[in-house]
């Protein structure tokens, strides 16, 4: 069994791991293998990996909760606008974007940001990973946090479903019989989220990643993306991690988020002691990664 703490640091870090990875390929258009080329096909480059907002997100989340065990929304508003105010977050969405520039100009965080449809984007699943690892933070709050960025029922219960599947992960309750999906389930809001997850539990264990988002979708839409990602967690037991990013990958769409959320519940479900040696290092050449390990580190200590 592994500790609270190494299953926090390995959700966390394979998160960014994962949203490295995919950030390398995301909008990346495929070479056509038909083409025939009179000197030799041309040498294709190494994908450079980069962490995006996932990942800095998710971390000014983890400073917010060391200044504020509590997490009151003003905490977290605190540091994300810090953040934003230096321009380095890269790959921001329109929801999130449209709710820090009113931020960082007074706005309240109640009153900021889309509403409705055009809010149920990825933005809150993708940074609640931390928040699962603090028994006391109610559902109340956790909608609240949401709702900074994302006002729109679907998104909460998107970010609710990582969460919930990362509780029960470090709770002990994922056994080998029973599904991440079907774990879950009774513990969603009825939603177009819950009932796509319903529906993924039903099909076929050996469907791969690749049909599931190519009959569903897979894009920053939460209610594809996030059910999505669960299915592919799901597959750690019977498939490594770097063939679950890889399909994820494949799969196209928002991959630096897919790869990113599916890290943290895999990460959770591993802990950091069984994240590939060669991950690790590639994430080490990053020029973020002492702050992000600093930051991990301070967290988990209050664990």
């Amino acid at each position: 069994m592994i500790s609270k703490k190494d299953s926090f640091q390995g959700a966390i870090i394979l998160g960014a791991i994962g949203d490295a990875m995919g950030s390398a390929y995301e909008n990346q258009v495929r070479p056509n293998e038909n083409v025939y080329y009179l000197f030799g096909k041309p040498k294709e480059e190494k994908p450079k990996w980069g962490i995006t907002d996932d990942t800095q997100l998710t971390i000014a989340t983890c400073q917010a909760l060391i200044d504020d065990i509590n997490l009151d929304p003003n905490s977290l508003v605190k540091h994300f606008v810090a953040l934003f105010s230096k321009g380095k977050i890269r790959g921001i969405g329109a929801s999130t974007l449209k709710a820090f520039r009113e931020l960082q100009i007074g706005g309240h965080w109640s009153q900021v940001g889309r509403v409705g449809e055009y809010a149920a984007g990825n933005g809150a699943a993708m940074r609640i990973a931390p928040l699962a690892f603090f028994d006391h933070i109610s559902r109340e709050r956790i909608e609240e946090i949401c709702s900074i960025t994302h006002k729109n029922t679907e998104a909460y219960v998107g970010a609710l479903s990582i969460l919930i599947c990362i509780k029960k992960i470090i709770n002990n309750n994922w056994f080998d019989d029973i599904s991440l999906m079907e774990l879950i389930i009774d513990e969603l809001p009825d939603s177009r989220v819950r009932d796509r997850i319903i529906e993924l539990n039903t099909i076929p264990k050996d469907t791969s990643i690749m049909d599931v988002a190519m009959k569903y979708g897979n894009n920053g839409y939460v209610v594809n993306s996030v059910p999505l990602v669960i299915f592919a967690a799901n597959k750690i037991k019977e498939k490594p991690i770097d063939s679950i990013f890889k399909e994820l990958i494949d799969s196209e769409g928002d991959t630096d988020t897919n790869c990113s959320m599916a890290g943290h519940i895999i990460g959770a479900h591993l802990g950091v002691g069984k994240i590939p040696k060669h991950l690790l290092n590639r994430l080490e050449m990053l020029e973020e990664y002492p702050w992000i390990i600093e930051n991990i580190e301070k967290l988990g200590n209050k664990l």
